[in-house]
């Protein structure tokens, strides 16, 4: 019993909640941290039961003043998505089936 609770635990520690533009909290799990020109990507899976729970996330880790406490910021540049997306796929090639929709 200890064993599955240890696996639950873990589970809930991957998870972040963010507030959307409408000040309502969405969650998230946590993927992968990917490092891209000295700035910090994290990639996100939708935790809800959406159609969209199979698309990704991806968000600019930016610091605030509190060190316990980081910002993620919407990234526009399609060019960096893509090459987050792909550093992201390379790693996780044998642990995910990824689609590509070109």
């Amino acid at each position: 019993m200890d064993n599955e609770q240890n696996g639950m635990e873990e589970e809930l520690e991957n998870v972040i909640v963010l507030n959307d533009e409408n000040g309502e909290e969405v969650k998230f799990e946590f993927l992968d941290l990917i490092e891209l020109d000295g700035e910090e990507y994290v990639v996100l899976l939708p935790a809800s039961d959406a159609e969209d729970a199979d698309e990704v996330v991806i968000l600019r880790v930016e610091d605030t003043d509190s060190e316990d406490e980081e910002s993620y910021v919407s990234v526009e540049d399609e060019e960096i998505l893509n090459t987050v997306f792909n550093m992201f796929k390379e790693k996780f090639k044998d642990e995910f089936d990824f689609i590509d929709e070109d």
